[in-house]
C-alpha cells in the first residue's frame, strides 16, 4: 500500500451510514473503487461481504477496513469520525482470507458458481427432510445424512452461521474448515468434523426430485441442486484491515471463552 494510501468510502444504504458518509466526504479526498489502494466500508457485516463479493467479481482485490454501522459488527471496526481515517489504516493489523469456490449442478443440468467468504450451505427446500452423501477427497465418508442441511465454513466465518449450528470456532490463522450438520436426523450422533483446508468436499443430494435441496454461497442461492462441490480457493488472499487489540482473530479467540 502506498505511504498515503488512495482511499475510496463505500456506505451501506441505511441512514446511520449515510450521515457518517456525508461526514466523512468532507474530511479528506477520496478516489473512486477503481483507483483506490485501499477501500473504506461503512455498514455491517452484511455490507461488509457485499464489498468482498463485489472485488471478487470485479477482479480488483484490494485491502477493506469497515468501520460499524450496522447491528454485530463482526468484521469491523469501530466507528469514530474524529480520528484521522488514513492514521487509523497505517497502524491497522491484516488478516488475510480465502474464500470458499463452489461449483452446484441441479437437476436439469445447469451448473453454477460462486464465492463464499462465509460459508456454503445446503439447506431442504420442503418439509420432508434433506437425504445427503457426503464425500471428501474421493472418498464416501457419510453415505446418508438425513438432516435439515449441512454447511461448510471458513475460519473467518466459523462465528456465523456455523456457531448457530453447533459448529466448532476456528482460529483465523487455523488451515482448517468445519464441516457442520444442520439439525441431523441419522447419523443421529454425528456433530461434524475439521477438515484441512485443501480438502475437496461433495455433496451429493439423494433423491432430489421428491427432497429437494438449495445450495447457499453467502448470500448467492441456487435452488434444486443436484451435487455441491466445494473447495477453497487458495489463489485469492483479502485482506481485512483491523485497529490494534481489536483484530479478527483476536474475536474470534474471545468467542471460545463465551465474550
Amino acid at each position: 500500500m502506498a505511504d498515503t494510501p488512495r482511499l475510496a468510502l463505500l456506505a451501506s444504504p441505511t441512514e446511520r451510514a449515510q450521515e457518517a458518509e456525508d461526514a466523512l466526504r468532507a474530511s479528506r479526498e477520496w478516489v473512486p473503487f477503481e483507483e483506490a489502494d485501499a477501500v473504506v466500508a461503512l455498514g455491517g457485516d452484511g455490507f461488509m461481504l457485499q464489498i468482498l463479493h463485489q472485488m471478487l467479481e470485479r477482479d480488483r482485490v484490494i485491502p477493506a477496513f469497515g468501520m460499524n454501522l450496522g447491528t454485530v459488527g463482526f468484521l469491523m471496526n469501530r466507528f469514530k469520525s474524529s480520528r484521522a481515517i488514513s492514521e487509523r489504516i497505517a497502524k491497522a493489523r491484516r488478516i488475510a482470507v480465502s474464500p470458499l469456490w463452489m461449483e452446484a449442478k441441479t437437476n436439469t443440468g445447469e451448473q453454477f458458481t460462486s464465492w463464499a467468504i462465509n460459508e456454503v450451505s445446503l439447506l431442504r427446500e420442503t418439509r420432508q427432510t434433506a437425504k445427503l452423501e457426503v464425500t471428501v477427497n474421493g472418498k464416501v465418508r457419510i453415505p446418508e445424512l438425513s438432516c435439515d442441511g449441512v454447511l461448510v465454513a471458513t475460519p473467518a466465518g466459523s462465528t456465523a452461521y456455523n456457531l448457530s449450528a453447533q459448529g466448532p470456532i476456528i482460529p483465523i490463522n487455523a488451515s482448517l474448515l468445519a464441516v457442520t450438520p444442520i439439525s441431523p436426523f441419522r447419523p443421529r450422533r454425528w456433530r461434524g468434523a475439521l477438515l484441512p483446508d485443501t480438502a475437496r468436499v461433495m455433496i451429493r443430494v439423494i433423491d432430489p426430485e421428491r427432497r429437494p435441496v438449495a445450495a447457499v454461497a453467502d448470500h448467492a442461492e441456487v435452488r434444486s441442486v443436484r451435487d455441491v462441490e466445494i473447495r477453497m480457493d487458495h489463489s485469492i488472499s483479502m485482506q481485512m484491515l483491523f485497529d490494534p487489540g481489536h483484530s479478527l482473530d483476536e474475536r474470534i479467540l474471545s468467542e471460545q471463552f463465551g465474550h
